[in-house]
């Protein structure tokens, strides 16, 4: 009796890990259909026979991206909606540009963990904890430099310096999403009451109708 109970035990030990992970390739690739009007989470595979090379490929990340914008970045992105081989892979990157003193303002990707290098130029990065402790984790960066963003963490980059500054993100994401902490706040479609954002905010509404008006 006792040897059929750790049996069952180790069954819905190995079963529990299993559903605990992401499932294996179980080809060598699963190059995305964007025109599949199958809804899964993530894309349908095209026929393999059909994938061509520029299905894996991309140009364009020596490209200066213009960061004359209110934030004074611009990101570059390629994941699977510019690769469509991506797709199921896991994996993604993106250069960011930023201008003299520009950032790349408090944001989180919830399904990627980003590690960031800094080609040119010096930042100061930093991400918060989630509550209670919101400790902020920052530094400087300069060229060379890598820093990891865990996955769901608000985070930042600010160039610190009078200077043009580069960098290149990977991210454990075929397609990590994004989410600007001031755009999804301030900006949402509807508009979230400016009465809940004073009192979330501690602010006059007076002063969250001002910036609800930047959006």
């Amino acid at each position: 009796m006792a040897s059929k109970f750790f049996l069952l035990a180790l069954l819905a030990l190995s079963a529990s890990h299993a559903l605990a992970s992401d499932p294996g390739q179980l080809q060598d690739f699963c190059v995305a259909d964007k025109t599949s009007q199958v809804f899964v989470n993530g894309f349908a595979c095209k026929d393999p026979m059909t994938a061509v090379v520029e299905d894996f490929y991309f140009s364009g990340l020596h490209m200066v991206g213009n960061t004359s914008n209110k934030q004074g970045s611009v990101v570059t992105a390629v994941n699977v909606a510019q690769i469509a081989g991506l797709n199921t892979l896991g994996v993604s990157l993106a250069r960011v540009d930023y201008a003299p003193y520009g950032q790349n303002p408090p944001h989180l990707h919830p399904r990627a963990t980003e590690i960031l290098t800094v080609l040119e130029g010096s930042l100061y990065v930093g991400f918060v904890t989630s509550n209670p402790e919101n400790k902020l984790f920052s530094k400087v960066l300069n060229k060379g430099d890598v820093f990891v963003f865990p996955q769901g963490l608000i985070h930042f980059q600010f160039n610190i310096e009078n200077n043009e500054a580069i960098a290149i993100a990977a991210l454990s994401s075929k397609n990590p999403g994004v989410i600007t902490i001031a755009n999804a706040v301030f900006g949402s479609k509807q508009t979230i009451s400016d009465d809940i954002l004073a009192k979330a905010f501690q602010v006059d509404k007076n002063i969250v109708d001002h910036i609800q008006a930047q959006f």
